[in-house]
């Protein structure tokens, strides 16, 4: 087949054929078939054996960015087995397998029939998480009679949701009032969502129209998982509900918004949404961050800082003057790292005030301005009008131009405490990314005092963590293991139980925490560059975020695999 025909292939088949797990010609043949039998394309490459089982399933998985589950391996609770009716399950193609409080997984082989888990979801007033298994095991699940090969029963001509997804059918057309007949009530499906993220502590859910289908993914300890695929009609409805509890303009779809959901919990607690809006091809996709205030309570000992870190943190605190800097890439916990900085200083005696961009954590006591450029108000200028009203204590949400470097550097050297962020890999970087602005290297060796870099890692679940055999020695000592310690090493990897997501349940900081001594500051000064300055950190015996990583490995609290993932840089 040529690369133009290879194009029109549906994408599963295009990745089964890239690695050569099926031919152009059989992919091509395909997908005719499957148009003439009226089924999808999963399910016919499953019945006529076209491709293995396994296969099969991961590359469904990987293409719909959901989990792949061995049912073998799972033994389904008797309640959970027979929660819906059997008829009802053959005809949905899907099967629960699994309960833990009001999340139900559910196991689909072919993700054709996602269009259902809304179904499942009103059955049972249970939030659906899907998982993809095997096609054949799924069926011998859902009928002990059925034998491979077997197509009796399976034919979808009559299901008009999934035949919207069948390879061949016709273009979506995009009318300006989409018709939702799928009954489902989209003010109690948006509530139960927030809701559910709150339980499971996520940081962010994200709602993403498609041509076909509607996905929402909530990101659980920095990782996105699928958690529904709701009716791709109600996705206008869902949209226009979510913008008129964030306050922004429901009729506007061409450009992005942001917005704020201040959303009841109890009758004495909410939490606030920071929600943004992108027009997409098929719709427009909303993020909505969980701004929890309660996790401005974080103490500094939470946080993941071994003693000397938070003993070097604790003192550049303690200075009546000087620039903290919090560095590290989007959703790495600078803004927490700062708030449980400012916890700290937050007293009677105190005046503190912050512009943020937005503020995401709300803090009695403390002085908060949102920047609003559209009307000149940026953090420049909030900085200025900070200076007139008598602070002890700035915080700026992020440095992003000269302007705002030089007022914040000469509030640091007039007596003031100045916190902030910027965007670089490391804490040596962050000092050249300052001279890179314009700021004179003078004025940044007398006013920084202490730079922190840090990454979030995912850590292992206490309950199910297990000691595993460790790689060979030498694979350790590339990671940057000790030649001396790898014989006693104990290296711990996530398991899965009740209690967890995929064997780690929440987030451990990752810190080079630098405070910027006297041979850094003639450093500077003479123009030395972040590779000098990051040799300089060595010899004052400074961690940076690969060896933190590493004594988190050590201590058991995080796996070789986040190692890897949080400092490949």
């Amino acid at each position: 087949m040529s690369e133009v025909q290879n194009r029109n292939l549906p994408n599963l088949l295009k990745q089964l054929v890239a690695d050569g797990k099926i031919s152009s010609k059989i992919a091509e043949t395909a997908v005719e078939d499957a148009k003439e039998r009226k089924v999808s394309i999963t399910t016919h490459l499953a019945q006529k054996q076209l491709v293995s089982q396994t296969d099969l399933a991961l590359y469904n998985s990987n293409e719909y960015g959901l989990s792949f589950v061995d049912i073998d391996s799972i033994e389904i609770p008797l309640d959970v087995s027979t929660m819906l009716s059997s008829e009802m399950l053959k005809k949905m193609q899907l099967c629960p397998i699994y309960r833990m409080g009001k999340a139900l997984t559910v196991a689909l082989a072919d993700p054709i029939y996602l269009s259902h888990i809304s179904d499942i979801r009103f059955a049972t007033e249970l939030v659906p998480e899907p998982v993809i298994v095997e096609y054949t095991k799924l069926q011998k699940l859902l009928n002990p009679e059925y034998t491979e090969g077997d197509t009796a029963g399976l034919s979808i001509s009559s299901d008009a949701a999934a035949q919207d997804l069948i390879v061949g059918t016709a273009e979506l057309e995009q009318e300006e009032d989409e018709d939702d007949d799928s009954g489902v009530d989209v003010t109690e499906f948006v509530n139960e969502l927030l809701s559910h993220a709150i339980k499971k502590k996520v940081s962010d859910i994200h709602v993403e129209p498609y041509e076909k289908i509607l996905r929402i993914r909530f990101r659980l300890d920095g990782i996105l998982q699928v958690v529904s695929m709701p009716p791709k009609s109600i996705a206008r409805k869902m949209t226009s509900r979510i913008k008129v509890m964030s306050q922004l303009n429901s009729s506007e779809r061409r450009i992005p918004q942001d917005g704020r959901i201040h959303f009841r919990v109890s009758d004495e607690k909410f939490i606030d949404f920071r929600v943004n809006t992108l027009p997409t091809l098929y719709g427009e996709k909303i993020v909505m961050r969980i701004l929890d205030s309660d996790t401005a309570a974080l103490g500094v000992d939470n946080l993941g800082f071994d003693p000397k870190q938070k003993a070097d943190l604790l003192d550049a605190l303690d200075k009546p003057d000087g620039m903290i800097l919090v560095t590290g890439p989007t959703g790495s916990g600078k803004t927490v790292t700062l708030y449980a900085g400012l916890n700290i200083l937050n007293t009677s005696e105190r005046n503190i005030s912050t512009a943020e961009d937005p503020a995401e954590i709300q803090v009695p006591g403390i002085n908060q301005v949102n920047v609003n450029n559209k009307v000149g108000l940026t953090f420049a200028a909030a900085l200025r009008a900070f200076l007139r009203q008598d602070p002890d204590i700035i915080m700026v949400g992020e440095i992003r131009d000269l302007e705002t470097a030089e007022i914040s550097v000469k509030a640091a050297q007039t007596g003031h405490l100045v916190l902030s962020t910027l965007h670089t890999n490391s804490a040596p970087e962050t000092l050249t990314r300052l001279i890179n602005m314009g700021v004179p290297a003078f004025n940044i060796a007398s006013s920084v005092h202490l730079i922190v870099a840090q990454r979030l890692a995912r850590r292992l679940c206490k309950e199910c963590k297990i000691l595993v055999e460790k790689p060979p020695a030498k694979a350790l000592i590339e990671l940057g293991f000790d030649e001396g310690e790898v014989d006693s090493l104990a290296i711990y990897e996530p398991d899965g139980c009740g209690q967890c997501s995929n064997g780690y349940k929440g987030r451990v900081g990752i810190y080079q925490v630098m405070p910027i001594s006297a041979e850094m500051e003639i450093m500077i000064m003479n123009d030395a560059n972040s590779l000098e300055i990051a040799d300089q950190a060595v010899k004052d015996n400074i961690n940076d975020l690969r060896q933190s990583a590493l004594q988190k490995v050590r201590e058991g609290v995080t796996s070789l695999a986040e190692l890897e993932r949080v400092t490949k840089d």
